[in-house]
C-alpha cells in the first residue's frame, strides 16, 4: 500500500510561478534548496530539458510537436508578450439609466476578457455613478469590484434600469433558465423546458430581447421546440412511442433539415416567445410562416387595450437567388433577403375585464403584416420616441447586387396612431445609398449595430456608428431632414465607437493602432456661428488601466493613413469611385535603426467587402511591438468608400485587387519607408485569397506568408461552401447571380480555377504557414490543405495548424493565442 505525504506548495504571485515540493525535498532544510524559474532572458543557448524514467535514468526532454530547439526559445519569449496583449479586457456593450434627481446616472459595463485556460470569454459586469454639472464636467464614481456573470448567456436590462433579465442557456435538452433580477435580489426564476423552445439566441443576429413599455412582458428569440423523431425498437419501427426515453427503443434521425451555415450548425429554426413576467408563463407567438426565421424583435408603442404588436425581421427559408428552399450561411452577409413583420400578441392577463370583446376579435386584420414589401431588405427596426416613425437599415445594395456586404441606405415609415400596421405604408428614404463621395465627404452609411435607444431627447435624431473611408465614426442622423453630421471627433485617425446614450451626452470609447481603447464622454457645445458641435471628455476608468509594459512599447509607435493612387485609374470603362484612391493604414516604430526600415507586414482583411479599421487589434499591437511595420491595405472593393468603388471588385477578384496590394507596398517602397526585400504578407479568408494570390503573381516579393482559412480554390469551395452564391458573384461580377446554381458547368469550374490562387501555384516559393479550422463551413479545411500539399508536393516550406473545433473565425482564446504565436515565431525565422 502506498503511503501518503504532505506536499508543500508555494506560489509566486508575480511571476504566476509554482513550485511543488516532493516529500523528500521538503523535508529537507528549506535554506539548502533553491528552486527558480528558467528565464529565456538569461541565456542565449536552449537548455537540456531533462525528465526521470520510471527507471530512474535521466533521458533527454521530447520537444513539444511542431517546435524545434531553435525555435522552442522563440515561442517562449514571444508568447509572454502575446500573453500580456490577450489580457486586455473589451467593452462589449454599456447601458446609462437617469437618475432621480437629474444630475446623475447609473451605468453598467459588460466587459469581456479571453480566459486561456478554460477557453472561454470571461465576461463582468462594472457599475458606476456618473456626476454631472452645469460646466459639463464629468465624474465616474467607479464600484471597486466587476461582478463576474458566471453561466450568463446574455443579460439586458429594462427600459427603467429597475429589472434585468438574464439569461442562462443550458445543454442541448436541458432547460433554458430566465431571471428576472431586482435592484438587490432574483425575484424570478423561470426554466422553460427543451419542449416549449431552445436556447435563448444571443448571436448579435437573430438575437433579440425586447422589455414592453410597463415592464411585464418580454419578446424574445429562441430555437423552436425539438421536432419529433421516429422511434425504433426491436420490432422495428414504434408507432406509438413516446417522447421520452425509452429502454427498449431507439430514436432515428428523420429527415435533414437545413441551418442557416457558418456558427449555426444543430441550431434550430429562430422563433418568438413571449414571457409574462408576473404569470411566469411562455408563449410561442402563432401565426407566423414556417419558412420564416425570426429575429430583432422590438415592442411597437402601446395604443390598444386589446392587443400589443411585435415588430420582427423575418428571413424566408427560400433565399437563394432561384428562390429556391435553401437556406445560404447568413453570418456575415447581409445579402439576404429579408423584411420587416407585424405580429399581434394578447396581452396575457387573468382578469376577465381585459379579455377582448366578439367586436375587438372581429374588428381586426391578418395576425402577419408585412411591413417592408417594397424593399428588399430591412433590420434593425427602431421605434420613435413618440412612437410616431418605424426606422430602420436597409442592405438592399447587397441584396440586389449579390455582393455579401455593400452600401447601407436608412428609412423610415409612420406608424398608424391606432395601433394597428398595415402594408401600405409609405417607405420614406432618409439616407440613401451614396455611390460616390468626394475626398473628405460622407462616403455613406455603413452600419454593424444600432442601439436599443439611438435618439437624442428632439426625438428625431439617432446617433449611430459607421464606417467612414478607414475610420469608424459617430454620426448624428436627423430622421426627418436627412441631415447626417460626424460628431467624433475630425482631428485624428483614430475610430469610435458608441456605447449607450444618456439623455444628449454619449457614452462613447474611441482608439487606434496604437492607442488602447479609452472612454469619452461627449456633450453638445454651441459654437460661435450657433451651428451644433460636440466637445469630448476621456473617462478615467478601470477599465482602461493598461499594463505598463504594453503602454512602453505602444508609446513608440506611430501611425499614419496613407492614400493610394489607382494604378489603373486611366481604363475608360472604371466609374469615378472605382478610379479614386484607396486607403492603407501604415505603422510603424519611431525611429529607424542605423538608418534601415524595419521588416514590413502586409495585412488583408477578408470579404472582400469588409473593412480594417484604425481601431485598437490586440493581435496587430502585438506584431508591431516586436518590431515590425504594419500595411494594414484597404483595398477597392472594401466598404467605406462609397458604392462604385465597392462593386468595382466583383469580377475581377484575383486580379484588380492584387494590384490594389502591390501598388500600396510600391508606395511605401518609394517612399523610403519599407524595404522591398523584407516583405511578408498575412491574410484570413479573401484576405487568405489575397495572400496566396500574391506569393503565385509576385513571388519574388514575399519572403513569408502566413493564411487563416484561405479560399485557395474556388472549384473546390463551390460545392463545399454555405455560401455557393458568393463564389458566383466575386468570380462573374453583378450577373453570376443569374450563373448560380448547385451544379456549376465545365465552363464555370473553368472561370474558378482562373480566378483562384491555385491556378498560379507552379510559381510559389514562398514559406507559407496555414491556420485552419476543422469546423470552418465558410471555407472549408479541405481548400486549405489542398493548396498545402500542392505546396509541400513542389518542395515550398509548409507549416499547417488545424484547429480541431474550431469555425471560420479561429476566433476562441486558445486558439486565437496559438494562431498569432505561430504568425509571429513563422515571421521571425524568415524576416
Amino acid at each position: 500500500m502506498a503511503s501518503a505525504h504532505n506536499v508543500i506548495t508555494t506560489i509566486n504571485i508575480a511571476n504566476c510561478c509554482c513550485f511543488r515540493f516532493p516529500p523528500l525535498l521538503s523535508s529537507l532544510p528549506r535554506k539548502s534548496l533553491t528552486l527558480r524559474p528558467f528565464s529565456s532572458r538569461s541565456t542565449n543557448k536552449l537548455p537540456t530539458f531533462l525528465a526521470m524514467g520510471a527507471s530512474g535514468v535521466v533521458s533527454a526532454k521530447e520537444l513539444p510537436l511542431g517546435l524545434d530547439a531553435s525555435t522552442e526559445e522563440e515561442y517562449a519569449s514571444q508568447s509572454k508578450l502575446l500573453q500580456e496583449f490577450s489580457s486586455i479586457s473589451s467593452v462589449d456593450k454599456a447601458w446609462l439609466f437617469k437618475s432621480d434627481d437629474g444630475n446623475s446616472s447609473r451605468a453598467m459595463f459588460s466587459v469581456s476578457q479571453p480566459n486561456l485556460l478554460s477557453n472561454k470569454k470571461r465576461t463582468y459586469i462594472l457599475s458606476s455613478q456618473v456626476l454631472k454639472d452645469s460646466n459639463h464636467s464629468v465624474n465616474f464614481q467607479w464600484a471597486p469590484f466587476p461582478v463576474e456573470m458566471t453561466g450568463v448567456s446574455t443579460i439586458v436590462p429594462s427600459p427603467s434600469g429597475l429589472k434585468m433579465l438574464v439569461v442562462r442557456n443550458q445543454e442541448k435538452g436541458s432547460p433554458t433558465q430566465l431571471e428576472i433580477w431586482g435592484a438587490s435580489q432574483l425575484q424570478k426564476e423561470i426554466h422553460v423546458p427543451d419542449s416549449v423552445h431552445g436556447s435563448v439566441y444571443t448571436d448579435g443576429w437573430f438575437e433579440g430581447i425586447s422589455w414592453n413599455s410597463d415592464e411585464t412582458l418580454i419578446a424574445y428569440i429562441a430555437e423552436e421546440p425539438s421536432p419529433s423523431k421516429p422511434a425504433f425498437d426491436i420490432s422495428g419501427y414504434n408507432k406509438g412511442a413516446s417522447s421520452e426515453k425509452d429502454y427498449g427503443s431507439w430514436k432515428g434521425q428523420g429527415d435533414w433539415e437545413e441551418d442557416w451555415g457558418e456558427t449555426y450548425v444543430g441550431k434550430r429554426q429562430p422563433a418568438l416567445f413571449v414571457l409574462n413576467i408576473v404569470s411566469e408563463e411562455v408563449h410561442g407567438i402563432k401565426g407566423i410562416s414556417k419558412s420564416l426565421s425570426v429575429g430583432q424583435v422590438v415592442w411597437s408603442p402601446t395604443t390598444n387595450r386589446v392587443h400589443q404588436y411585435l415588430v420582427f425581421v423575418g428571413w424566408s427559408s427560400h433565399c437563394g437567388p432561384h428562390q429556391s428552399a435553401r437556406k445560404l450561411g447568413i453570418k456575415y452577409c447581409y445579402n439576404r433577403p429579408c423584411a420587416l413583420y407585424a405580429v399581434r400578441t394578447p396581452i396575457f392577463e387573468s382578469e376577465a375585464d381585459a379579455l377582448p370583446t366578439k367586436d375587438e376579435v372581429a374588428e381586426d386584420l391578418d395576425p402577419v403584416v408585412n411591413l417592408t414589401q417594397g424593399i428588399s431588405s430591412a433590420y434593425f427596426p427602431r421605434f420613435s420616441p413618440d412612437g410616431g416613425h418605424l426606422v430602420f437599415l436597409s442592405s438592399k445594395s447587397a441584396v440586389d447586387s449579390g455582393a455579401h456586404c455593400a452600401t447601407d441606405s436608412l428609412h423610415r415609415m409612420e406608424w398608424p396612431t391606432n395601433g394597428a400596421p398595415h402594408q401600405s405604408t409609405r417607405i420614406v428614404d432618409v439616407v440613401p445609398v451614396v455611390m460616390f463621395a468626394e475626398d473628405g465627404s460622407f462616403p455613406g452609411l455603413y452600419c454593424s449595430s444600432i442601439l436599443s435607444k439611438p435618439w437624442l431627447s428632439d426625438g428625431c435624431t439617432m446617433i449611430i456608428p459607421s464606417y467612414w473611408r478607414s475610420t469608424q465614426v459617430i454620426l448624428s442622423i436627423n430622421v426627418l431632414s436627412g441631415k447626417v453630421s460626424r460628431i467624433s471627433t475630425t482631428n485624428s485617425s483614430s475610430s469610435w465607437n458608441v456605447l449607450a446614450l444618456d439623455g444628449d451626452h454619449i457614452l462613447a470609447v474611441s482608439s487606434s493602432p496604437i492607442d488602447p481603447p479609452q472612454l469619452k464622454y461627449g456633450y453638445p457645445i454651441e459654437e460661435v456661428n450657433a451651428s451644433a458641435g460636440w466637445g469630448w471628455i476621456d473617462v478615467s476608468s478601470p477599465i482602461s488601466r493598461y499594463p505598463e509594459k504594453i503602454l512602453s512599447l505602444l508609446s513608440s509607435l506611430k501611425f499614419s493613413v496613407l492614400k493610394i493612387p489607382v494604378s489603373d485609374a486611366s481604363e475608360q470603362n472604371l466609374t469615378k469611385g472605382a478610379k479614386s484612391p484607396y486607403e492603407a493604414i501604415f505603422v510603424s516604430s519611431n525611429s529607424q535603426k542605423n538608418g534601415t526600415c524595419n521588416p514590413l507586414i502586409v495585412v488583408l482583411h477578408g470579404g472582400p467587402h469588409s473593412v480594417s479599421l484604425t481601431n485598437f487589434s490586440k493581435s496587430l499591437a502585438f506584431l508591431s511591438s516586436l518590431g515590425y511595420s504594419l500595411l494594414v491595405v484597404n483595398y477597392r472593393g472594401s466598404l467605406g468608400f462609397g458604392e462604385e468603388a465597392l462593386q468595382s471588385l466583383p469580377g475581377k477578384v484575383g486580379s484588380q485587387d492584387v494590384k490594389d496590394v502591390l501598388a500600396a507596398i510600391d508606395c511605401v517602397v518609394q517612399m523610403g519607408i519599407a524595404d522591398p526585400s523584407k516583405v511578408a504578407v498575412l491574410g484570413g479568408s479573401h484576405g487568405g485569397f489575397l495572400t496566396t494570390h500574391l506569393i503565385g503573381q509576385a513571388p519574388q516579393r514575399f519572403v513569408a506568408a502566413a493564411a487563416r482559412n484561405p479560399v485557395c480554390n474556388l472549384v473546390l469551395m463551390v460545392g463545399t461552401t454555405d455560401i455557393p452564391d458568393w463564389c458566383y458573384v466575386e468570380a462573374y461580377g453583378g450577373e453570376g447571380k443569374t450563373y448560380y446554381t448547385e451544379a456549376p458547368s465545365i465552363e464555370q469550374l473553368h472561370i474558378f480555377h482562373s480566378k483562384s490562387p491555385i491556378s498560379h501555384i507552379s510559381k510559389v516559393k514562398t514559406p507559407t504557414l496555414f491556420l485552419l479550422g476543422a469546423q470552418d463551413l465558410r471555407v472549408p479545411v479541405s481548400n486549405g490543405l489542398q493548396y498545402a500539399r500542392a505546396l509541400k508536393e513542389r518542395g515550398v516550406e509548409v507549416k499547417v495548424i488545424v484547429f480541431p473545433n474550431d469555425v471560420h473565425g479561429i476566433d476562441r482564446p486558445q486558439s486565437d493565442f496559438e494562431s498569432f504565436l505561430n504568425i509571429g515565431v513563422w515571421f521571425k525565422k524568415y524576416l
